[in-house]
């Protein structure tokens, strides 16, 4: 059954060929038009010298950093505001009250404390990736079986170990949806951030930019392929890690 995964994106880049052929989509760049832009982008890059793989590697830069601050701050926020009733009241209200701003309207004051570059860019990301993963983790932690922690507490064991090898492990399968959901958001805020926060050097929203500035449109929809596979590749190795994290469900 895996052969029917390939069925809708070959028949959707075959319609879009076929439209292109027809001349439906006025001025959009057809597949093999796309795919020449990428070959020109790795090869000659834009600009001329600044390649392809130049511009991922400093988006996955600003993204790694930004999701690993959130991930590493995320998580026992949202564990604590799930244990305790005291915390979650003294927490929640901040929470919903800066999580509905969306990150790019931080973006002035990214580039304010922080300057252009990958500093400002990490920070948006680690807004579009803090949020989920709190929200998911309370929601997981909260969700375990209250039974489960009274037979541990039954048992003798104390609060760090029931947060530890009982409330972490039961909430697990909540925090990785969080995950998958703070990876697609903060994928996609970065790239816009870069639009405006890289001015020069390297970034695939610098580059999609560039590309449009100088009406390259077989370009800017090369750089969006690599966004989505990119974005598509990391909820893949989010997913491979949770089947193996989470053999017991």
């Amino acid at each position: 059954m895996r052969k029917w995964r390939y069925i809708s994106p070959l028949a959707a880049i075959g319609l879009w060929q076929l439209l292109c052929s027809a001349g439906a989509l006025k001025g959009t760049p057809s597949p093999v038009q796309v795919v020449q832009g990428l070959y020109e982008l790795t090869v000659t890059g834009l600009p001329p010298g600044y390649r392809l793989f130049g511009h991922l590697f400093a988006s996955l830069e600003r993204f790694l950093l930004g999701f690993a601050i959130a991930l590493a701050l995320a998580v026992p926020i949202g564990v604590l505001m799930g244990w305790s009733t005291i915390f979650d009241n003294f927490l929640d209200p901040l929470v919903e009250v800066v999580r509905p701003v969306p990150p790019l309207a931080w973006l002035p004051l990214a580039v304010l404390w922080f300057g252009i570059g990958t500093l400002s860019g990490s920070f948006i990301i680690f807004l579009g990736c803090f949020f989920p993963i709190v929200l998911n983790t309370v929601s997981g932690v909260k969700s375990v079986d209250a039974n489960m922690v009274e037979a541990a507490r039954t048992l003798g064991a104390r609060d760090r170990t029931i947060l530890a090898r009982v409330m972490v492990p039961g909430a697990l399968p909540s925090i990785i949806t969080g995950l998958r959901i703070g990876v697609g958001i903060g994928w996609m805020t970065l790239v816009a951030a870069e639009m405006i926060s890289v001015q020069s050097g390297y970034g695939l929203g610098y580059m999609i930019m560039l590309a449009r500035d100088v009406a390259r449109y077989n370009l800017v929809v090369a750089g969006m392929v690599v966004i989505g596979l990119v974005g598509f590749l990391m909820d893949r190795i989010i997913k491979a890690v949770e089947k193996r994290v989470l053999k017991w469900r």
